[in-house]
């Protein structure tokens, strides 16, 4: 397989990252255990999650994710084989959120403990933490780095302006840069990625690992009509997009699958894939065959007269 560099980090990375968000959540230990094994097999081995994933649910207070990565890591003895991506920052509940120094401190040793590892690959502030001075934030990272407790930081859900000005207190204050950027960003969702962070990336070499990659699950084909994601936990993020355009786009979507003998899924992923400078797209799954049908994904070749249709077609933002 053809790995990917990740920014400048020294990391290199396979071009699809797994979603962690299910684990512990949508897909129940054992499911998560056999999506692990799966990707061990197949050597997609670069897996994304947070502190934060899974509170929304019922009965649920963060870290059941990571807790099941580090499980399935010590029953597996897979953690060298496994590059792992993890994020701080969103709200944990006791005032415990954020990017002061002291949080990111005590937060990397719950992570560290959760996983049962005495590294994090790549560690990512959540969101923005316009209350804390960079300064303060990117130092506690370089402390970090230095400790051997993380391999290389990113961001995500930060603006063109933001990561500028992180990357530039970054090299004045001889700090460690991002090297990654995790923004929102799928043929469904374009614009907000594409006007200012796209040319700034590739202008500075960061790496790319966009979540909503399948916009929710819209791009997969299966919701076409109101109503059609009721009572998932999908239903908010789909609901946007089944307008006129929408629908328009998932015919043209279908017809480009079945040229090449494909799923939407599928051709979604690719289009991602070969899109210039992006290092992997973020997908989650919650069975095996799920995660294959996205795998299979990952090697399709979309021709160049299907990559300029969809191009034209979703321009901008498919939202109504």
């Amino acid at each position: 397989m053809d790995l990917r560099p990740l920014g400048r980090s020294g990391l290199s990375v396979p071009p699809f990252c797994f979603g962690g968000n299910v684990f512990g959540w949508t897909a129940d230990e054992a499911t998560s255990f056999a999506l692990l094994d799966r990707l061990l097999e197949t050597g997609f081995t670069f897996v994304d999650t947070a502190d934060v994933y899974s509170r929304w649910a019922p009965g649920h207070q963060g870290g059941e994710s990571e807790a099941v990565i580090g499980r399935w890591l010590k029953d597996r003895g897979a953690r060298d084989r496994l590059t792992i991506a993890t994020k701080v920052g969103m709200d944990m509940g006791e005032g415990r959120k954020g990017l002061r120094a002291a949080y990111i401190e005590e937060a990397v040793e719950a992570s560290l403990r959760r996983l049962g590892t005495d590294r994090i690959d790549l560690y990512q502030s959540h969101a923005d933490d316009a209350e804390t001075p960079l300064e303060e934030t990117l130092a506690a990272y370089d402390r970090l780095i230095r400790a051997g407790k993380v391999r290389a930081i990113g961001a995500s859900n930060y603006s063109a302006a933001r990561l500028r000005e992180a990357l530039a207190v970054a090299a004045r204050e001889n700090l460690p840069r991002y090297e990654c950027l995790q923004p929102g960003y799928s043929l469904a969702d374009r614009e907000g990625y594409e006007a200012e962070l796209e040319p700034l990336c590739r202008e500075e070499g960061i790496g790319v690992i966009s979540y909503f990659s399948l916009a929710a699950g819209f791009l997969t084909g299966k919701y076409r009509q109101a109503g059609a994601a009721a009572g998932r936990a999908r239903e908010v993020r789909v609901s946007p997009y089944l307008n006129p355009r929408g629908l328009a786009f998932l015919d043209l979507l279908d017809a480009v699958a079945r040229e090449h003998g494909a799923t939407p899924a599928q051709v979604s992923l690719a289009w991602l894939i070969a899109r210039p400078g992006l290092t992997a797209p973020i997908a989650s799954a919650t069975s095996v065959a799920q995660l294959d049908e996205l795998l299979a994904g990952v090697r399709l070749a979309l021709d160049p007269a299907a990559i300029a249709r969809l191009d034209e077609a979703s321009r901008g933002s498919l939202k109504g």
